[in-house]
């Protein structure tokens, strides 16, 4: 089976304005979507922490 060369994909570098970097940075920190994955996370990390909880009984002896 013969199949075409294609050839070796090119590396790019792409560089970024700083100032513009931060400035999206700051409007997506202002916005709802941002609060809203916080708000995710601390409740991800309270049902972990409850699970735990749970499992850990104590040392019968």
């Amino acid at each position: 089976m013969n199949s075409p060369s294609h050839p070796p994909a090119a590396i790019t570098e792409v560089r970024y304005s700083l100032p513009a970097m931060l400035a999206e940075i700051r409007a997506e920190r202002s916005a709802g979507a941002m609060a809203m994955d916080k708000l995710e996370q601390q409740e991800i990390t309270k049902l972990f922490k409850s699970r735990n909880a749970r499992r850990r009984a104590k040392p019968q002896k």
